[in-house]
């Protein structure tokens, strides 16, 4: 009995001990980094990488020959492949209209100005219901047709009509030629920046500059390899829902070739997978538009209404968020419907393991998933299935751009293995960049914190730590911008920092304002998680949100004009140099360097360990094993001092500023001064 009664006491005892340790590790604030982890749906290189943003039609043309014809954007917004052309100057001012623009009319409107002006001559009558909205030339001519007017009427309603002439029509028909080749010629300069992985826009067949209206999944853009017009040629001989007729077009051997030459730098590479919709050129659409409900791929979308002239009924179909240009694939309540289903998973394994070989070592290393709020959960769970059945260390990543709440269903292990981390950007805008708007160090460590133990503790290591991305104004720009727009109110964020908003500046940063991009690189790149950087922002770029965070990248190869223009088409007072800013390159080059080379900053625990408001001080420290390094970061615009306690003391060296050390002795007091909007970074010596 004595016997029962102490195994009792000795295991209430451990019981007790479990618990309070476990209350006194969250209570500490410390995610703990100091053995890998176990059991891990996030792949243990994921946690490690430096990512890089890279939109493929922007990036670099490294051959002129496959560049873009005016037909290869038919099916594109604004829907117009028959006004003047060309590609566009890849050093041109951005919001310069080139010789070939001017000649553009943009926009026609059916007014009542036109209608007054053709009374008489034509029945004006079925103009009425199309009256006030924007036509391409291209689309005009269609709805005339549709309703009934003669070649000869539709000549004269177009020359007759109002025009909207503005840039951002002309800006949304640019292409600049850049493609994969031009990506592959550009590895060492990632390489040379310190990249370890790369994350590709859209790559696969479209009309579009953005490739989320694609064509197809089971090919690379034809005009991004050696060989567009054969590539499509070949193409035309495939049954597209058929696998074992699928070819290997010049545009897919080159963009595997780019995987080989990414994986021989021991890099990774991942590409988006739109597969919420697809583009109205898409094969499978088209046989619905054309044959109805006899198409064998009826079942594939979401159609409201079949065409019917006899009853006057259009063909009505289920377009994401309503635009038409991008069709939903069918789905049930919690799945996509079969047909798109397989298709995807067909794909899926076409891109990961090319050869077929059982090897995913030829293929991607994985998937960023477009608007995966759109698509059900249950279709994310089965593909994430799938996907980890060809490559176990596969990295999924999607893009919701929500709360933490949102987010949770889908980082349960079972779907992806992160999102973009919008809601990092968004911290981290507020702190670094806002200035009437901004939280306090005491506020920004509470909302780190939060994201930190939202989801379960591996899940923080592998998240793409971003600032901006091709959806969002460059960080330059948000800089610029301060205080006019709260990044985090992303429905009135992306309305307001538009270069159409004459109250947001698009003009360059000043020296002074760069200090802010300084210190929040310093800060993503010793905090916790994987930081992404979105391209060019190393080089200097700047832009307002989509499209003008697209702009062509900046080589020093090349010479720019100067940026002259404002979006309006007035001018400047003063122009802005258009250049690589290779102090700013260095920065970020040094700072991934520090990243790469210490396994704290990658995998290490993290706990906040100075928090002063009045002087915008924050600082914390990252450990994993032997390796102990803290980071002080300076908010304010002027010189501080900072002097706190840290976990250990001796010699420490700083490895972003020249090697200086700071001595901390058996007190364990830290006392260092620090620049304006700047930092250390310090590692402890002796152990």
């Amino acid at each position: 009995m004595l016997t029962k009664n102490f195994t009792l006491l000795v295991l209430i005892f451990l019981i007790l001990i479990l618990l309070f340790g476990a209350a006194e590790a969250k209570d500490n604030d410390v995610i703990t980094g100091d053995e890998p982890m176990t059991e891990s749906f996030i792949p243990e290189w994921a946690k490690t990488v430096v990512w890089y943003q890279i939109f493929p039609e922007r990036f670099r043309n490294g051959d002129s020959t496959n560049d873009p014809k005016l037909e290869n954007i038919e099916g594109s917004w604004p829907h117009d492949h028959i006004s003047s052309w060309q590609v566009h100057p890849w050093t041109s001012d951005w919001y310069e209209l080139q010789p070939y623009e001017k000649q553009n009319k943009g926009f026609y409107i059916i007014t009542d100005k036109t209608i007054s002006r053709l009374s008489g001559k034509i029945d004006t009558e079925k103009l009425k219901s199309i009256k006030n909205t924007n036509f391409s030339p291209v689309t005009l001519k269609d709805k005339l047709l549709d309703k009934g007017f003669s070649e000869a009427d539709i000549k004269i309603i177009i020359n007759n009509a109002e025009n909207d002439k503005n840039i951002w029509y002309d800006i949304q028909r640019r292409r600049y030629g850049g493609d994969i080749q031009g990506i592959i010629d550009k590895l060492d300069y990632l390489q040379s920046l310190g990249v370890t992985a790369i994350y590709l826009n859209p790559i696969f067949e479209s009309p579009s500059l953005h490739k989320y209206d694609a064509i197809m999944y089971h090919h690379v853009d034809a005009n991004f390899g050696p060989d567009p017009v054969r590539d499509r040629e070949l193409i035309k001989k495939e049954v597209p829902d058929d696998p074992n007729t699928w070819v290997m077009t010049s545009a897919d051997k080159l963009f595997l070739k780019l995987v080989k030459e990414v994986h021989k730098r021991n890099m990774k590479i991942i590409v988006d997978g739109v597969f919420n919709h697809i583009g109205i050129k898409n094969p499978f659409f088209q046989d619905v538009v054309k044959n109805q409900q006899k198409s064998k791929y009826k079942d594939w979308f979401t159609v409201e209404s079949w065409a019917d002239p006899s009853k006057d009924k259009e063909f009505v179909y289920k377009g994401w968020f309503g635009v038409k240009e991008l069709p939903e694939w069918g789905r049930s309540a919690n799945n996509l419907l079969p047909g798109p289903k397989n298709y995807i998973f067909n794909i899926t394994k076409r891109w990961m393991d090319p050869d077929g070989d059982g090897n995913p070592s030829d293929g991607i290393d994985g998937w960023r998933l477009d608007v995966a709020f759109c698509v059900p959960h249950g279709f994310w769970k089965d593909w994430s299935k799938h996907v980890k059945s060809i490559n176990p260390d596969a990295y999924m990543t999607a893009e919701i751009i929500d709360t933490v709440e949102v987010n949770k269903p889908y980082l349960e292990g079972d779907e992806f293995t992160a999102v973009m981390n919008y809601n990092f950007a968004f911290t981290s805008s507020e702190y670094f960049f806002d200035e009437k708007n901004r939280i306090s160090t005491t506020e920004f460590d509470k909302r780190l914190k939060e994201l930190r133990e939202a989801y379960k503790s591996e899940v923080a290591y592998g998240m793409q730590n971003l600032i901006d991305s091709h959806d969002t104004a460059r960080l330059q720009t948000m800089i610029v911008n301060r205080d006019v727009v709260s990044y985090r109110n992303w429905p009135e964020y992306c309305e307001k920092a538009k270069g159409s908003n004459p109250l947001y500046d698009t003009r360059k940063p000043t020296e002074e304002e760069l200090k802010s991009q300084r210190i929040f690189a310093l800060f993503q790149m010793t905090y916790l998680g994987a930081p992404m950087v979105y391209y060019g922002d190393e080089a200097g770029m700047w832009g307002a949100t989509d499209p003008c965070c697209r702009k062509p990248m900046i080589w020093d190869d090349l010479k720019y004009d100067d940026e002259v223009y404002l979006p309006d088409g007035s001018r400047k007072t003063e122009p802005d140099r258009v250049e690589v800013n290779y102090e700013l390159f260095d920065h970020y080059k040094k700072l991934i360097a520090v990243r790469n080379s210490h396994k704290s900053l990658q995998l290490g625990d993290f706990n906040s360990l100075f928090i002063d408001d009045k002087n915008e001080i924050y600082g914390f420290s990252r450990k994993y094993g032997d390796e102990y390094i803290v980071v002080i970061l300076n908010n304010s615009k002027k010189e501080k001092r900072a002097k706190f306690t840290v976990d250990l003391p001796g010699k420490f060296t700083d490895l972003l500023n020249d090697g200086s050390s700071v001595t901390v002795k058996g007190d364990k007091i830290l006392s260092v001064s620090l620049k304006s909007q700047w930092g250390r970074i310090l590692i402890l010596e002796n152990k």
